[in-house]
């Protein structure tokens, strides 16, 4: 296939074939290998090239959630959880009282798809309020790790939340949630419930490391859906019995079809199917580039700081990092105004140093801009004819 602007490629991780084997519990399905809490994913999984179509593009039309699994869904309308939002993004981080604003900004809010149903939020989750941040091509901007809901990663692999069989849903409503939710697994499907259990993932800000989401209609699940056992102690607060999540994890296909969006803002969110539907994190062409002009903004703010024109002079010597020939136009922007900063320093380093307060606070507002922020929840909604 050609490849359009609005089409790039990047690598997905996925678990390894030799990491797979039948599944002795469900007989038919197959089972990955859990694999220990930090492994290096470079190491740990397949990655693959993936070509990616661009839902931010004109040119391209995203399936919906009903069929595919996943929808963009407009967020502009909601005053209060705009508001709620913006009080993340000023704190960088989700409080008790931001989580507890964002979930009585949802419930009960209506929204409508693309193919003309309509979507009533019947309850926000108290458990599964996430925030990520997340630097260009991988770059650690967490140094603190996890502090109960903030400071998470975005995800390297592609997963799916939840199996309906699985714990926790089986523990907490006594096996009832395949008869009540709707769904899709390789053993199983309920087709005629009218409830969801959602994932809703809003961007504060996203040019990098974006969300990836497949068309669930391109993947074999006998084939390719294999369940998975993911400790979660670390990160919830979880008895022993409910210590692991049953989730899903897959094997790549040159027929899966993937969807991101080059550039994303609060006004947008995806809803995608906690129950099955595979997505993930990756990073795309020139990341590298802007991960190299951050961690060069970053010596050059230390110089300014201490009043060192001279080690000023020489971060902004170095010659900026060449961007690949195919990558967005977010990210060609966000490199113009890094390269742009780092070259406007080096004749000024001394008047710079001297009175340098306000290039130091552009410097770290493009620093800034190139940090993936997001927040993510889990909803029981329902579907509705208008």
């Amino acid at each position: 296939m050609d490849e359009r602007p609005s089409e790039l490629r990047a690598s997905l991780g996925f678990t390894r074939a030799e990491d797979v084997s039948p599944d002795e519990e469900r007989p038919g399905l197959l089972r990955a290998r859990t694999l220990p809490f930090g492994v290096d994913p470079v190491e740990a999984f397949d990655f693959r090239s993936c070509l990616l179509n661009d839902g931010a593009d004109p040119q391209t039309s995203e399936p919906g959630l009903e069929e595919a699994g996943f929808e963009t869904i407009d967020l502009s309308g909601n005053a209060r959880l705009q508001q709620a939002l913006a009080t993340v993004r000023d704190e960088d981080r989700v409080s008790e009282a931001a989580a507890r604003a964002l979930r009585e900004s949802l419930n009960g809010a209506r929204f409508r798809l693309a193919n003309g149903r309509g979507l009533r939020i019947e309850h926000v989750a108290d458990e599964g309020m996430i925030q990520r941040r997340a630097g260009p091509n991988g770059l650690n901007v967490n140094p603190g790790g996890m502090d109960g809901s903030n400071g998470h990663d975005a995800a390297r692999t592609v997963h799916a939340d939840q199996d309906v069989f699985g714990t926790p849903l089986k523990q907490l409503m006594s096996g009832a949630a395949p008869g009540l939710f709707r769904h899709q697994t390789p053993d199983g499907r309920n087709d005629d419930s009218s409830l969801l259990l959602l994932n809703l993932w809003i961007p504060i800000q996203q040019i990098t490391r974006p969300l990836v989401l497949m068309d669930r209609r391109s993947m074999d699940p006998k084939r390719h859906q294999l369940r998975y056992a993911l400790p979660v102690t670390r990160f919830l607060d979880r008895d022993e019995e409910r210590s692991v999540n049953d989730i899903w994890t897959f094997l790549p296909d040159p027929a899966q079809v993937w969807y991101f969006r080059s550039v994303m803002d609060p006004a947008q969110g995806y809803v995608f199917d906690t129950l099955g539907e595979p997505h993930g994190a990756c990073m795309l062409p020139g990341e590298e580039a802007l991960e190299r002009l951050y961690l060069g903004l970053h010596r050059a703010c230390e110089a300014v700081a201490a009043a060192d024109a001279h080690a000023l002079a020489a971060a902004a010597a170095e010659p900026p990092p060449a961007l690949p020939e195919v990558t967005t136009q977010a990210i060609r922007d966000a490199w113009q105004r890094m390269t742009a900063l780092l070259q406007e320093a080096g004749p000024r380093a001394a008047e710079i140093c001297a009175a340098g307060a306000e290039w130091t606070a552009r410097a770290r507002a493009a620093m800034d801009g190139v940090v993936r922020k997001s927040v993510e929840m889990r909803l029981v909604a329902r579907l509705t004819s208008e």
